[in-house]
Formats: C-alpha cells, sequence, structure tokens
C-alpha cells in the first residue's frame, strides 16, 4: 500500500510541474506587450534562479538568460534603462541592446520578462550618479554615491511587459 501511495505522489508531482510548464509554454502573448525582438515563454527561469547565476559569475563572464522579474526601477528621462529586483536586496541593469527600443517609464512594479545576455561588471561613480539622477534622485541621495559598485547586469534584446 505503502508503494502505490508513494507512486501516486510522485505521478502527481510530475503532472503538476508538467501541466505548470504547459501554462507557461501556451501562455496567451495577448497578456503581454514585446519590445525589442519578440521572444517566447520557454527557457524562462525565476529570478532567484537568475541571482545564483549571476552570483556564479566573473568579471567579463557571459550567459544568455532569459528571467521573469519585477521592475524595480526605470529610466524616468526615456525608459532606456531598468531595474529588476533579484530578490536579497539584489538588482539586475537592464539596457537594451543596440539602444533600439526603451520601455514605458512608468512600470515600476510591475512583471517583465526580459532575455538577452547577462554580465556581471563594475559600475564606476560617475556612472552611478548618472542612473540615479535618471531615476530622479535628489542631490543629497546622488552625493551619497562615492564607492564604485558590482553590478548584474543584461543587455535585453527582447521584453515582455505583462499587461
Amino acid at each position: 500500500m505503502k508503494r502505490i501511495n508513494i507512486l501516486f505522489v510522485l505521478f502527481l508531482v510530475f503532472f503538476s510541474a508538467t501541466a505548470q510548464k504547459a501554462i507557461i509554454d501556451k501562455n496567451n502573448t495577448n497578456d503581454y506587450e514585446f519590445f525589442g525582438d519578440k521572444i517566447n515563454f520557454e527557457k524562462v527561469v525565476s529570478s532567484s534562479y537568475a541571482l545564483k547565476e549571476f552570483q556564479k559569475m566573473n568579471n567579463k563572464d557571459t550567459l544568455e538568460l532569459k528571467f521573469s522579474g519585477v521592475v524595480a526601477d526605470v529610466c524616468k528621462a526615456k525608459g532606456c534603462w531598468m531595474k529588476l529586483d533579484l530578490g536579497n536586496n539584489k538588482e539586475a541593469m537592464v539596457r537594451f541592446k543596440e539602444y533600439s527600443f526603451f520601455v514605458p517609464k512608468d512600470i515600476t512594479g510591475k512583471e517583465v520578462i526580459v532575455s538577452g545576455v547577462a554580465f556581471v561588471k563594475e559600475t564606476s561613480v560617475k556612472e552611478q550618479q548618472h542612473y540615479a539622477l535618471d531615476a530622479g534622485a535628489s542631490k543629497e541621495e546622488i552625493a551619497k554615491i562615492t564607492k564604485p559598485k558590482k553590478i548584474y547586469s543584461l543587455t535585453a534584446d527582447g521584453v515582455l511587459l505583462k499587461k
């Protein structure tokens, strides 16, 4: 009897995982707005999984990555970059391939899926201050930026914005 129960539980776990994947793969693209290249829902990982991948990387490493996340901040001037929450007080800085597209400036807190090349880089004080200015930070907040920072980054070729 125990074997049957174990097999039944394993079957349910497998079926649930398969059903969840099917829901994601068959998701209605009408629920999303596309920016840049059209991307699909295959092999999308969570932001927490993306954080683990970023943490394994060294300077100059690159990785093709497609993950979902919540927009923590966006450029208020043009929509030319956004920051995605990765959890554990970490963010990914997302810029857009060859500056070829932008996202809306009012998407903070919204869910997106990004696809592109992930990398880690050290960002200078001047560059951090520029982004803070774009984000609408005060002069006092900008003045507090005094050290270079290791940044998780992604150059996105496509973005899906959940409507």
